[in-house]
């Protein structure tokens, strides 16, 4: 008996998922627990284990679909079995359900099905994007994919049954979309024609336009390279934008004198207590935005929620994306506390298994890009948090002390505040204190 593997749920506003990689292929073998699947979600990479065991019959979602949680992308089953005519749907209550058995299934070309005017179409999205671009109407074509689920075979079936395209012109007989696709590139199916008279299908174009290629490689060394976004990064664009849409912002930055926290660092490391700057900010930052709570807060229907708590978010790159984990209650934890926490959930977030309640509740964000050089930028904020605090690196630099030009090695803090909430003196105020506590470190014993 066949089982369906479902999309997942991985947490409560994770509404579909991208498939970004498969564990086997096809008529392989499977354990339950063992790694079947990669999903993107606009979080995070994880890896699905298998909850059935069997054999691999059929993958239903190919890499880059992406598939609302609960629906099929793979059916295990017993080798051999025919899987070819499924007529039960899965059902969303449980991972995985078994299948009626199909064996010695016939497979006919399917009718036109019956459905209810404005019934929703269950299909894959390349079978949903395959049909608009050959202008067929979706709604009258039968699927074959598990539940009725439509996918590219039907829409190329149905396409295949309404009539034989051939080109007027040179008669060259080819297939629906090898047609679509030499009409859209400005290819004369000429150039495709085979010589047994077989039908043109596309992978015959992209052979053709390879071939191409490679032959004007040595005369044109000016080539593009089309990258599709990932889920992390279109959820990175869609929050920059909605941060920029909703926070009228503005960015403050004062210089901070580091030779104090240098020599407190320093002093640490003697006691082989090794902690980095971003440590000890996040303590000082802690307890500034205690005392500043304007600083650290939220808008929602108009109304400004203080939290008097701080869940410090700190800023880590990924590959090809950036996450912030939390600091839970980073007021409340000491500096090799915050430490620990830090190098624990950065590890996690490299190695894609964050867990999403860590990226879930900040009250306030610090980004460091003191390690590039960076002398100064702006921030966006963390939405909805409504300020970020950034970094840049240490430089020694010429400073007026008591009247003597001296050289202290300096830190710019950048300060990206919303206006709504956050009047400008408001912000300095919460900046001067920041610098005042990291100028005199001991003072976060106060």
């Amino acid at each position: 008996m066949a089982t369906f593997i479902i999309m997942p749920k991985l947490g409560l506003t994770m509404t579909e998922g991208t498939v970004s990689d498969w564990k086997k292929k096809p008529g392989e073998n499977v354990k339950e627990g063992e790694p079947l699947f990669d999903v993107e979600t606009d979080k995070l990479t994880n890896t699905i284990e298998s909850t059935a065991s069997g054999t691999l019959l059929k993958i239903v979602a190919e890499v880059g679909d992406t598939i609302a949680c609960l629906e099929p992308v793979a059916i295990i089953g017993e080798a051999g079995e025919d899987i070819s005519s499924l007529a039960v749907a899965p059902s969303q209550t449980q991972n995985t359900q078994t299948i009626a058995d199909t064996k010695n299934a016939s497979v006919s070309t399917p009718a036109a099905p019956v459905r209810e005017p404005g019934a929703r179409v269950l299909a894959s999205p390349r079978a949903k994007k395959l049909a608009l671009e050959m202008g067929i109407d979706i709604s009258l074509v039968s699927g074959t994919g598990p539940g009725g689920r439509i996918v590219e075979d039907d829409i190329m079936a149905y396409k295949a049954t309404s009539k034989e395209i051939v080109s007027e012109d040179t008669k060259v007989k080819a297939s629906p979309l090898a047609t679509l696709v030499s009409e859209d590139l400005g290819i004369s199916l000429d150039e495709l024609k085979k010589d047994e008279g077989g039908r043109v299908f596309v992978e015959d174009i992209l052979a053709y336009l390879k071939s191409k290629d490679i032959k004007a490689a040595a005369t044109d060394p000016l080539k593009e390279e089309i990258v599709k976004m990932n889920g992390m990064r279109r959820a990175i664009a869609k929050n920059m934008l909605e941060s920029h849409l909703t926070s009228p912002t503005v960015t403050f930055n004062l210089g901070v004198d580091m030779s104090e926290l240098k020599n407190m660092r320093a002093q640490l490391k003697a006691k082989e207590i090794k902690v980095s700057y971003t440590d000890l900010i996040v303590k000082i930052v802690s307890k500034a935005l205690i005392e500043y709570p304007q600083l650290n807060c939220s808008v929602e229907d108009q109304k400004i929620i203080l939290k008097h708590y701080v869940n410090m978010g700190v800023a880590v790159a990924v590959d090809n994306g950036l996450l912030v984990p939390n600091i839970t209650n980073a007021d409340k934890k000491s500096i090799t506390e915050i430490s620990t926490e830090i190098k624990e959930l950065a590890a996690l977030a490299r190695e894609g298994k964050l867990p999403m309640e860590k990226l879930r509740g900040g009250t306030f964000t610090i980004t460091n890009l003191g390690m590039y050089g960076i002398d100064s930028f702006s921030p966006i904020i963390n939405q909805p948090e409504i300020a970020i605090l950034g970094i840049t690196g240490i430089k020694d630099s010429p400073v007026v002390r008591d009247g003597q030009i001296v050289i202290r090695p300096m830190m710019n803090l950048c300060l990206t505040a919303d206006h709504r909430v956050v009047d400008g003196a408001v912000a300095a105020e919460f900046l001067q204190r920041v610098a005042v506590l990291m100028e005199n470190p001991l003072m976060m014993l106060v």
